[in-house]
């Protein structure tokens, strides 16, 4: 009679979905297969046969952060306005970073030694990447800002990631106010210079000869 398998599908994804938690809950320097494994109710060689190595299962623990982060984004509802829909998405990038401050830190600053992103690793998140792209698109595309889609959403993204290093230190500010004030200085005044590029583009021929 065949052995029955242990190595199922539904194990990987209880050990991924643990694997987070551990992270989340005992950051980097706690974060070891053999916890996840015990947290798991599994043992190490299973974790190892499912994803290789620790570097294996950081690499999925990166995609699933991805993937999370992706569908939170996906949740932000399309109105028709599309410079509000795409400051709209920041909120939710926001929450994210400070809900899992450690699993944004493997996504977007490689704590681990043994775990250096390649091109596919860094290409893996095409729902994030689409979802952001598509509302910049949606403000171009409308007038609303001009430049580069893929350079605007390179530029905000870069700018909510450094907010929320920022907020996540206790740095931003001493009181929520002050904190939200300077989110909200930094997005609208980001998005602001690209508007006013717009407006530029759109000008007399004086103020087009001013910019040469």
């Amino acid at each position: 009679m065949p052995r029955v398998k242990q190595r199922t599908p539904e194990l990987r994804d209880r050990v991924l979905s643990v694997a987070v938690d551990v992270l989340s809950q005992d950051g980097v320097s706690g974060f070891t297969t053999r916890r996840v494994a015990q947290r798991a109710g599994t043992s190490v060689p299973a974790v190892y046969e499912l994803f290789t190595d620790k570097a294996g299962l950081v690499r999925a623990v990166y995609f699933e952060g991805f993937a999370r982060l992706g569908r939170a984004l996906a949740e932000v509802t399309e109105t028709a306005d599309p410079v509000g829909d795409l400051q709209r998405v920041i909120p939710a990038f926001r929450r994210f970073c400070l809900d899992y401050p450690a699993l944004a830190r493997v996504m977007f600053s490689r704590p681990f030694q043994d775990f250096d992103p390649g091109p596919a690793e860094l290409a893996a998140d095409p729902s994030v990447r689409s979802v952001l792209i598509n509302k910049v698109r949606r403000c171009v595309d409308a007038g609303l800002l001009v430049g580069d889609t893929t350079d605007i959403a390179h530029v905000l993204l870069a700018l909510a990631q450094g907010l929320a290093v920022q907020e996540g230190g206790r740095w931003l500010g001493k009181s929520p106010l002050s904190v939200d004030r300077r989110w909200e200085v930094g997005v609208s005044g980001l998005l602001r210079g690209f508007a006013r590029d717009a407006d530029a583009d759109r000008g007399t021929g004086d103020g087009q000869q001013q910019r040469h």
